[in-house]
């Protein structure tokens, strides 16, 4: 139809101000296309036209049967690489990859004159050179020509792909952090990350999870979706390896057309910062989406969610078996503690039944020293069978075989009573022991027996961390339940160590108290004891002004009216107050005037300042002090000849004051002794570090602590004065070997090394050993058969491999960063003597466990001459004897 001037825009006018497009357009010689020139275009076109192109909203139009197509610069970007030859073009040709999905709703539009609403269309575009996926909110609406009829199809559209596409990743990168959740399999947590990934095939085509194992960091394949897994490796070196996977050949369709996967990228799970990745997560890339920065940062984050799951996993795994290990420690532990009990109460009983038998017949007859011999062990034999019914009483609570056992019982007069147990302990330690038990309306349900326990151990525990005040014990009804405070004036208890001071072996560290003696069990028991009856025990304390333990109790109901005996009251005050100098067991000065010297006893129990007294006092004057405080100043008072302490001890432990007495010039000569209950502990170390003299582990023969006391002090005197000429010896009888002279030990002294043996005759032999332990049962059997082949006399021969097994055992045992791990020894036999050289390949170190510190010296020395000479490549040790002439034995 012609056009009519007077109807529409002018020729000229239809493409103004339409931008880059309308330049195009009006370019264009539309005179190819169905609808004509510009001139013969109807108003509505014209007008339509106009429209288009002057909107900054993507817009489209189609005119006529052939859809011919004019659209605007916005929608020039939304077609991409087809713009500009779509314009004038054919809608169905330039769109035709993706006409079936537009086909219905464009013709809908036209046929039924109903405009559409379409969000989020999916759309196959080529607009970039691949299929691409794309997504577009579009509008379709009836083109009117100028008498009212459709002539063709009006569309407004904006792409949403990008939106789209991220909220489907968000929603992915949730599922797969929701199937990781806390797992502790790390293999079935990455099946499940597998599974979520499942519904994200059309960004994750195929993934593959691979983790490291113990060989060296290689990949093992766990789990696989979107492909079949064996078709993928199922161990790779490294994630390089993987990388070179035949992608395309695995034959996977990806994306929602379909298409043929033939990309993947591989990101490494990192196992968190500077340390090594924990595996590798092979992912397939969909044919329909460009790999841009979106794209990767959605690898990234998906890498990072498996990589942390497996961390989290391995982390769990880890710390469930440590604390699996630890209950399998704390079981162990438990089984053992019952065990040890049940077998100490046979040979207690056998102890302390003949003890309280021989008090109980012959008490009477018995000289008084004897029979406060047999009540210093009675009391202490007591105390011990208290403890292992201690132990035994928790591990049972612990197993759950102990239950309490509540009868009817006069609370407030128990309470009373019990705690009078403790008041001539307290009072001689200067505190006041209050106790405020009025009668309680009513009986209270408990088992005495257990109760008894509460109450000592409180009272008791109150005793021993309070110096200066007094100690409160109340109790009180109030409601259903019944309530008992012990108060005190003590030291307090900080603030950090409140939540675990119920906690089965707790002690608090650094705490001043009268003792350091105890198990650590007494407050847990307590609170175990407590909660049998269903009741709580709790604790407010301050540094410095003391501390409350309250103990809540229900009144509840009896269980039996059988009353189980609780131990007496002399057991009682025994077990619990060890530091304690009771009249019966207080110090007594030596009746005479000291054989040897002055020894000044250091210990915290007082019971084993009165052993130590009597042991000592035949050959010592024996003065005693509690602590190393107070031995500071009995040695400022008058200076012992040897000190004997104890290592443990509140305050001034036994450490503590052999620094004191070192740092002093005046006291840095006394010759300082230790005993401690803590064998092969570093205590040895540390105190001869410090400079002591002796260390003695309890429990210990008394004739041993005799002559290393005596010992000490001939060595400290031979230091101070000139060793007078040693007497000739007395001849040996026939047919013995004379006795050898005793040689002083000290240790500091450098010896000159022998000469070695020099003899036409000499036989020299060699052998080198590993440097372990296992290396001296060998050593020992040939050195007995060569000394045996040689004709050594059978004692000479035995003393000397005795004596080069302590060699090779030091240098085994004390060689450090060996050049060489080997142990090598020389043996020369002649006429005269016989030589055996030790030599280690490194430097020497002490070992931790240093109880027998200088002993494996004393053992050689004591059967031969030996030399230790260190050097920078190693020790040697050179051990030579005499030998014997024919008919004659050794010097």
């Amino acid at each position: 139809m012609p056009a009519d001037p007077a109807v529409g825009p002018d020729t000229g006018s239809v493409f103004a101000g339409g931008g880059e497009n309308g330049r195009l357009m009006a370019a264009f010689d539309w005179s190819t296309t169905p609808v004509g020139p510009v001139e013969r275009w109807p108003a509505a076109l014209r007008h339509a036209v106009r429209t288009v192109l002057a909107s900054r909203f993507p817009m489209i139009l189609t005119w006529g049967p052939r859809y011919t197509q004019f659209y605007n610069d916005a929608y020039a970007t939304l077609i991409g690489a087809k713009h500009p030859a779509a314009i004038g073009e054919d809608l169905r040709v330039t769109l035709a990859e993706g006409w079936a999905a537009l086909q219905e709703p464009v013709e809908h539009a036209m046929a039924t004159r109903e405009a559409s609403w379409i969000p989020q269309l999916l759309l196959l575009l080529e607009r970039a050179g691949y299929r691409e996926e794309t997504y577009f909110t579009v509008s379709h609406a009836p083109a009117f020509g100028d008498a009212g009829e459709v002539a063709g199809m009006h569309a407004v559209c904006t792409e949403v792909t990008r939106q789209v596409v991220a909220e489907r990743r968000q929603r992915l990168l949730h599922a797969v952090s929701t199937a990781a959740g806390r797992r502790e399999d790390e293999r079935d947590l990455a099946v499940r990350v597998c599974r979520a990934l499942d519904d994200g095939l059309l960004d994750v085509p195929l993934a593959a999870v691979y983790l490291t194992g113990d060989d060296g960091g290689r990949l093992h394949r766990a789990a696989v979706t979107g492909v079949d897994a064996e078709r993928l490796p199922a161990v790779a070196a490294t994630a390089g390896e993987l990388a070179t996977v035949d992608v395309a050949g695995l034959g996977v369709p990806g994306g929602p057309f379909g298409d043929p996967v033939t990309d993947a990228v591989v990101l490494p799970l990192s196992g968190g910062s500077g340390r090594e990745p924990v595996g590798a997560l092979l992912v397939g890339v969909t044919p329909n989406r460009a790999l841009d920065a979106e794209y990767r940062t959605f690898h990234e984050l998906l890498a990072g969610q498996v990589a942390g799951a497996v961390v989290d996993a391995r982390a769990y795994a880890a710390e469930r078996a440590r604390a699996e290990a630890l209950a399998e420690l704390d079981r162990a532990k438990t089984t053992f503690f019952s065990d040890v009990s049940h077998e100490l109460r046979t040979p207690l009983t056998l102890l302390l039944a003949p003890i309280t038998d021989a008090l109980t017949d012959a008490g009477g007859e018995l000289p008084p020293a004897v029979r406060d011999q047999l009540a210093l062990a009675l009391r202490n034999g007591q105390r011990l069978k208290r403890l292992v019914d201690d132990l035994l009483e928790f591990v049972s609570i612990e197993s759950g075989r102990t239950a309490a056992v509540r009868v009817e019982t006069d609370l407030a007069t128990a309470t009373a009573e019990l705690a009078g147990v403790l008041r001539a302990a307290a009072e001689r330690a200067g505190l006041t022991l209050t106790v405020d038990c009025p009668p309680l309306p009513r009986p209270a349900a408990v088992d005495p027996r257990m109760w008894e326990k509460v109450v000592l151990n409180l009272v008791a525990n109150a005793v021993k961390y309070t110096f200066v005040g007094g100690i409160t014990v109340s109790l009180r009804a109030q409601g259903d339940e019944v309530v008992l405070r012990v108060s005190d004036t003590g030291v307090g208890i900080p603030a950090a160590e409140l939540p675990a001071l119920f906690e089965r072996f707790h002690r608090v560290t650094d705490s001043p108290a009268r003792s350091r003696e105890g198990t650590g069990l007494g407050l847990a028991l307590v609170r175990e004891l407590a909660a049998l009856h269903g009741g709580t025990a709790d604790v407010e304390s301050e540094p410095g002004v003391g501390s409350t333990f309250t103990v809540r109790l229900p009144f509840g109901e009896p269980d039996t009216t059988a009353v189980p005996l609780p131990g007496t009251a002399a057991v009682r005050g025994a077990a619990l107050t060890p530091w304690d100098d009771g009249p019966t067991w207080s110090d007594r000065p030596a009746a005479h005037d000291g054989v040897l010297g002055t020894v000044l006893v250091v210990d915290d129990n007082a019971d084993m300042r009165a052993y130590l007294t009597r042991l000592l006092s035949p050959s010592w004057t024996v003065r005693t002090a509690p602590d190393g405080e107070e031995a500071l100043r009995e040695v400022a008072r008058a200076r012992p000849d040897v000190v004997l302490t104890d290592v443990m001890m509140p305050g001034v432990d036994g450490f503590g004051l052999l620094r004191a007495l070192r740092a002093d010039p005046g006291t840095g000569a006394v010759p300082v002794v230790m005993l401690t209950a803590r064998a092969g502990q570093e205590a040895a170390v540390e105190g001869f570090d410090a400079g002591v003299d002796d260390y003695l582990a309890k429990p210990f023969e008394s004739a041993e602590l005799l002559g290393r006391l005596r010992a000490v002090l001939e060595r400290s005197r031979g230091r101070r004065e000139p060793a007078p000429p040693a007497p000739a010896p007395a001849p040996a009888p026939a047919g013995h070997p004379a006795p050898r002279p005793p040689r002083p030990r000290d240790e500091r002294v450098t010896p000159t090394v022998p000469a070695p043996v020099k003899s036409a005759t000499a036989s020299a032999t060699v052998w080198r050993f590993p440097s372990t332990r296992a290396s001296i049962p060998p050593l020992r059997r040939r050195l007995r058969a060569l000394l045996a082949d040689a004709g050594l006399d059978e004692d000479r021969a035995y003393d000397l491999v005795l004596a080069a097994c302590e060699a090779a055992t030091n240098a085994v045992e004390h060689a450090q960063d060996p050049t060489e791990p080997f142990v090598d020894v020389r043996v020369a036999v002649d006429d005269d003597a016989v030589e055996i050289a030790v030599r280690d390949h490194g430097q020497w170190r002490e070992r931790t466990a240093s109880m027998d510190r200088g002993r494996g010296s004393m053992l050689m020395s004591a059967v031969a001459d030996v030399v230790a000479t260190p050097g920078p490549d190693g020790t040697t040790v050179v051990i030579r004897s005499p030998r014997p002439s024919d008919g004659g034995t050794a010097a």
